[in-house]
């Protein structure tokens, strides 16, 4: 897998991790603000770091695939898999 493949990944994945552990956290503490806060401004990074992803190197799910002539979802590594 490239560098920049990677790193993206990487970044993905620990920004939902954050959102994953504050999640849980909400759940027994639904009212704190600062963790509600917090929340809000990871789910925006991990959309953006999402987006990021899928520009460069192509959809992280099948459901995310954008093409209408063609399936292209197998046409390349997925995203766990490293270059071929």
């Amino acid at each position: 897998m490239n560098q920049d493949k990677c790193n993206s990944m990487k970044n993905l994945q620990a920004v939902s991790f954050v959102l994953d552990d504050l999640r849980l956290f909400l759940d027994t503490h639904p009212f704190e603000a600062e963790a509600l806060n917090n929340y809000e401004n990871y789910k925006k990074q991990r959309k953006q770091a999402l987006e990021d992803y899928e520009k460069n190197f192509g959809p992280i799910l099948c459901y995310c695939v954008k093409e209408d002539k063609q399936w292209t979802w197998v046409d390349s590594p997925w995203p766990w898999e490293g270059e071929v």
